[in-house]
């Protein structure tokens, strides 16, 4: 996927839809966002923080809104693209000009500013990732108290980093050969990566 450098860039790339982002681009211009380029796409922001972006796909062209499950959306414009994954992030997806109601999506893009303002935001859901310990390694926790007690004290970011280094291997003599190299690294308390951080 391309990472645009520029507003005008990503619209002039457009096959279809560029007169239609322009004609938005207006619109969110015209709330006294500042426009910016995030993760090669045009973003809005007031002092920094993220407000709404514009996108087009094949079937339709849209703007999303970063916050935009705390949107009252009285008028039923929202959707949530990726429903269980999304939380916040809501779009409002448009396949025609006539589409555009420059209004209304200005009042959108206000409350959006105003949640902005009072500190409303949704804070992203971290799901507890599990460590599911290969047999292989759970073994040679069982056989001995003093690794089982290093393991233990590790966070569990670095006990699933060793985890997933061992139980990743297909081969069984390649999961016993990485154990055997990362038992000393567990006993001296250090992660798998630590020497890259």
């Amino acid at each position: 996927m391309k990472r645009y450098k520029s507003a005008e860039e990503f619209i002039g790339d457009m096959d279809q839809w560029s007169e239609e982002l322009t004609r938005l681009r207006e619109v969110i211009l015209n709330t006294g966002l500042k426009e910016e380029i995030k993760w090669g796409f045009p973003c809005y922001t007031w002092k920094g923080k993220n407000i709404v972006g514009l996108g087009s796909f094949k079937s339709y062209f849209g703007i999303w809104f970063f916050h935009g499950a705390l949107l009252d959306d009285k008028s039923g414009k929202l959707i949530n693209a990726q429903e269980g994954k999304t939380h916040a992030m809501r779009q409002w997806r448009m396949q025609d000009a006539n589409e555009i109601e420059e209004k209304l999506i200005t009042l959108y893009i206000e409350e959006a500013i105003e949640n902005q303002k009072a500190g409303r935001t949704i804070k992203p859901v971290r799901k507890k990732k599990t460590v599911s310990i290969p047999e292989e390694l759970k073994n040679a926790l069982d056989k001995s108290l003093a690794l089982s007690r290093a393991y233990k004290a590790l966070t569990p970011f670095k006990q699933r980093e060793y985890a997933e280094y061992v139980g990743s291997a297909k081969r069984p003599a390649t999961r016993i050969s990485r154990l055997e190299k990362v038992i000393p690294m567990i006993q001296a308390g250090k992660g798998l990566n630590d020497k890259y951080r």
